[in-house]
């Protein structure tokens, strides 16, 4: 089924189609009608042959972070309301899906100049952002606390993602996204947005008593099952990737926003989520920002499809898999340093 590289070798005809069938949903779903192959030669924010560019070449390890990410976000007061008062989420919830995803692949891929200018317009439109909770407390998308909380569950939503439903990430892997996303994050304004690992549970610890539940948590995710990002016949799949997005979360997340027991993934279900995405973690198509992106910079088209070499064990120290288990206590997510 797959080739040497890793990839997934169809014939002329289906790949044109399938590359079509995604052209169109790029548009529809996400919006995205850049082209990415454009300026030749222009440098994206980040590189090639980083963590985050092998990451959000998936659309599931996208989808499924993006969600996740929301999902911390909306557990904090302030948070919650800068979104739910000054977007249109609640009333127009696909073109808000389309602007986020079309940001993320921007900020990752695109070329320099158009990602700081998109950026540019994000920080200004931050600036305009303010008001009050319903529990009465002052807001304003600016407070630097506030850009660090949502640059950090972005990281730890896609990472978490691709580690947990696509391929296991090491330690410094982990590190290194955070590290390597520390210049996008400071045109955010994030200045203390996390560096490593150490420092995201260190926040998850900051912020512990400051997530709560919300009725408007419920009603994301009900708007996110209602929403036609996928094509009419498989909305109903939907869920599946929903419940992913909830299962990642640190348990006492989960616990504290009351998602309980019917948001966990069945065997049928969780298997269908990682089959979808080493699918496309393995499809190479042409129309995809990753392969465009891929193509301005004069690499080949299936550079971010090769197969990774995994390091050999005890060449970067001991496992994470020890470490992630350790962190992952009973109640969730307990700040520890590297090496314990």
């Amino acid at each position: 089924m797959f080739g040497n590289s890793g990839t997934i070798p169809l014939p002329r005809p289906l790949g044109r189609r399938v590359d079509t069938l995604a052209q169109l949903f790029m548009r529809q779903r996400l919006g995205s009608q850049m082209d990415f192959s454009t300026p030749q030669g222009e440098p994206a924010l980040l590189p090639p042959n980083s963590v985050s560019w092998r990451i959000f070449k998936n659309p599931v390890a996208l989808f499924i972070g993006g969600v996740a990410a929301v999902l911390l976000e909306l557990a904090e007061p302030r948070v919650r309301d800068a979104i739910w008062q000054h977007s249109t989420f609640s009333s127009d919830a696909l073109r808000r899906l389309q602007r986020t995803g079309l940001a993320a692949l921007v900020t990752v891929y695109g070329p320099r100049t158009k990602a700081e200018a998109m950026i540019e317009g994000v920080v200004r439109m931050h600036g305009r952002v303010s008001g009050r909770t319903s529990e009465g407390e002052p807001y304003h998308a600016t407070d630097p606390e506030l850009l660090d909380w949502v640059q950090a569950t972005a990281g730890f939503g896609f990472m978490e993602a691709y580690h947990v439903y696509v391929h296991r990430l090491h330690f410094f892997e982990r590190d290194t996204m955070f590290a390597e996303a520390r210049p996008v994050a400071l045109l955010y304004g994030a200045v203390g947005a996390p560096t490593s690992q150490a420092e995201l549970y260190a926040l998850f610890d900051v912020m512990r008593q400051r997530l709560v539940a919300s009725p408007i948590v419920l009603e994301f995710l009900q708007i996110m099952e209602d929403v036609p990002v996928l094509p009419g016949v498989a909305q109903p799949l939907q869920r599946p990737f929903l419940k992913a997005a909830v299962e990642i979360l640190p348990r006492w997340v989960r616990k504290r926003l009351a998602l309980g027991d019917h948001w966990t993934l069945k065997p049928w279900e969780r298997a269908f989520v990682k089959t979808t995405a080493a699918i496309c973690e393995s499809m190479v198509l042409p129309s995809s920002p990753a392969v465009q992106s891929c193509r301005r910079l004069g690499l080949p088209e299936n550079y971010l499809y090769r197969r990774q070499k995994a390091p050999r064990h005890g060449q970067y120290g001991r496992d994470h898999a020890g470490f992630d288990a350790r962190i992952r206590e009973s109640d969730g997510l307990k700040v520890r340093q590297w090496p314990p």
